[in-house]
């Protein structure tokens, strides 16, 4: 009990500094009181469209490939400069995929949905290829800001100062962060209780640098791979991230705990691809997939759970709300 009291505590002092209260939501036809669908609402969003879903993870594998080949074929060193960014954007959405495949939304067959989820994908945003992303996951969702929350402190103390959110880009920027993560990745392989996941780790990343030296490029694996995923990828992450979840708090009402905002074509393209931007939708119900999402959020919108002080108008607004002293 004295530890629930504690967290209890840190909850209060540490989060809620843009969440609100909201108007009871009674339910509808097709949604409970907490926003979840039921009966054959339900099981219309929850179906995974296999095939639909084999062609964009074949497309995202093949992107990275094919910047690499447009990057190098240019010759220039302008090539290769303005291709980091973009792999920063290309990983953002590998690890998107990641994410599905942790909640088993990317293939009905669940040991094909884990193979690719996890065993591909999962190293090609420098996770371990295992089910460690899924269990800390699973207690995101679980009770997002409990106790067991895996990122609690990235989503807390917002809003904050105007200097403290850049202080926070700077050093996403210059590979503080990226650090940070990929340490106990590293090192891991010296702990047993870590080992597997980090050889893992190692085995896909050696895996990804086999293919930059076949192709006669080795040196690219650190500009066009670690690179990008040390900087602009945690630059994204972070804007992505707090953007789902800074400043809310606990709560076992989902709008309390995530924030909706328009998704705006820009915003699709950059930072919110394969309609994860439909974040409280997906908290709501996390056993929908991706491609569904936009239905949910809108019969959210229909029934009334969600509601027009709910928006926030765009990506930008809500990063300005979430630093908005001018620190």
């Amino acid at each position: 009990m004295a530890i629930v009291l504690e967290h209890d505590e840190v909850v209060r002092t540490m989060t809620g500094g843009m969440a609100s209260n909201h108007p009871t939501f009674e339910g509808s036809e097709r949604l409970r009181p907490n926003g979840r669908p039921t009966g054959a609402f339900r099981d219309e969003l929850r179906k995974i469209p296999d095939v639909a879903n084999a062609v964009t993870c074949l497309i995202s594998v093949v992107l990275p490939i094919l910047l690499v080949a447009v990057a190098v074929s240019a010759d220039h060193w302008l090539g290769i400069l303005l291709a980091i960014p973009v792999m920063g954007l290309v990983q953002n959405r590998m690890f998107i995929l990641h994410h599905e495949g942790a909640h088993r939304l990317l293939f009905t067959n669940r040991k094909f949905n884990d193979f690719i989820g996890l065993n591909v994908f999962g190293p090609l945003s420098f996770g371990g290829g295992g089910h460690a992303y899924r269990r800390g996951h699973s207690n995101h969702h679980r009770d997002e800001f409990g106790p067991k929350e895996p990122d609690f402190l990235l989503y807390a103390l917002f809003p904050v100062t105007g200097a403290s959110f850049r202080r926070k880009l700077r050093r996403d920027f210059l590979g503080v962060s990226a650090y940070r993560q990929l340490k106990p990745r590293v090192v891991g392989v010296l702990n047993r209780r870590y080992a597997l996941n980090s050889i893992r780790f190692y085995v896909g990343q050696i895996t990804i640098f086999s293919m930059f030296f076949l192709s006669g490029q080795p040196a690219l694996y650190l500009l066009l791979w670690v690179l990008p995923y040390m900087t602009f990828y945690q630059v994204i992450n972070r804007l992505r991230a707090i953007a789902e979840h800074g400043g809310m708090t606990r709560s076992g009402d989902k709008r309390q705990t995530s924030h909706h905002v328009r998704q705006s074509m820009l915003a699709r393209i950059f930072l919110v691809p394969l309609r994860v931007g439909h974040h409280l939708a997906h908290h709501v119900d996390s056993g929908v997939p991706f491609r569904n999402l936009p239905k949910l959020t809108k019969a959210l919108k229909e029934d009334g759970y969600i509601y027009e002080d709910l928006l926030w108008r765009s990506y930008p607004t809500l990063w300005r709300a979430l630093a908005k002293s001018a620190g």
